[in-house]
């Protein structure tokens, strides 16, 4: 097998990465304006708030999973595709705090610094928030000339930011029915984290030239 070269990674690869990451965020409008299915239910701004959330928390998986995927395979085009799968569970993750902030509590702060305080779900998810803000600003090449060696141990807080997103949606499950999908999400964590352990150990195990 072949491995794309810099014209196909750009202008075939990349295009199509765009279009997967974006493609949730096309089918939720699509049903906000009753393009395709039933709509979004009788409660639509839970059901938008839900969808973001959920999403988000699937592309800091896929990020996650970029690293070990490429050791794996050997396939070294793919950690081309890391800082824009970063971004775009950031992107979702501003979706869904926006949907909080405007239709849900109408801008309304003393009840949204309310609910960050009393609330730990949503805490976690403040939390969350701003560390996914902090590494969307510094993923540029340019912050990581400036930062150095300290850019690679300030976007580790990647693992803290995808720890907090867990609990955010664990907390929020209101019945214990509903744990099955977070348990596989913890399932998923779990094991990035493992893997990404070893590789660590792993790499500080070679052999030195």
């Amino acid at each position: 097998m072949s491995f794309p070269n810099r014209t196909q990674i750009r202008w075939v690869i990349k295009p199509l990465w765009h279009a997967a990451c974006m493609a949730p965020f096309v089918w939720i409008n699509l049903l906000a304006f009753d393009m395709a299915g039933a709509g979004l239910g009788p409660d639509p701004i839970e059901e938008t708030q839900d969808f973001m959330g959920e999403w988000a928390l699937r592309m800091l998986l896929l990020t996650l999973a970029l690293t070990p995927l490429r050791r794996l395979t050997g396939w070294l085009w793919l950690i081309q595709l890391r800082r824009m799968s970063g971004l775009y569970a950031l992107m979702y993750a501003s979706m869904h705090v926006l949907n909080y902030l405007i239709p849900d509590q109408g801008l309304a702060w003393g009840a949204i610094i309310e609910d960050i305080i009393e609330r730990p779900f949503i805490t976690a998810g403040a939390g969350a928030l701003v560390i996914l803000l902090i590494l969307g600003i510094t993923s540029t090449s340019g912050w990581q000339r400036r930062l150095g060696k300290r850019w690679q141990v300030l976007h580790r807080f990647v693992y803290p930011a995808t720890l907090l997103v867990l609990l955010h949606f664990w907390w929020q499950i209101k019945s214990v029915a509903d744990i099955t999908e977070p348990l596989l999400y913890a399932l998923i964590v779990t094991l990035l984290f493992v893997g990404r352990t070893n590789l660590i150990k792993r790499s500080h195990q070679r052999p030195q030239d």
